[in-house]
């Protein structure tokens, strides 16, 4: 349904400032749109500050640049814009070889039609 290819970061450490990483690419299907909107209106409800959607690896196609894969875990973190109220998600993980933090940069949920 929806492919991106988008920058993002790498975290070392709390105390360390991210690391750019180009080239981010993952694949989104109908599925994962649902549960993505399904999260927006949870958090709209609840107000709280953000949740995780577990994603599919096997449709997610990610492709990353290879010093910063693969990826011991993956997942969409959705949050609100405060003051739109509208939802916005990124990839987040965590590097397998050393546990470093790498997250893609924010994509709005109704960019997804």
């Amino acid at each position: 349904m929806s492919s991106f290819s988008i920058e993002g970061w790498c975290k070392t450490s709390s105390e360390q400032a991210p690391i750019p990483v180009e080239d981010i690419s993952f694949y989104l299907n109908g599925t994962d749109h649902l549960h993505l909107e399904q999260a927006e209106e949870y958090l709209q409800r609840t107000h709280e500050s953000d949740v995780m959607v577990d994603v599919d690896m096997t449709t997610l196609n990610l492709s990353m640049p290879a010093e910063y894969s693969p990826l011991s875990d993956c997942k969409l973190r959705v949050y609100l814009n405060a003051d739109t109220q509208r939802g916005h998600f990124h990839l987040v993980g965590h590097r397998a070889s050393d546990g470093s933090l790498i997250y893609s940069n924010a994509v709005l949920i109704d960019q997804l039609m």
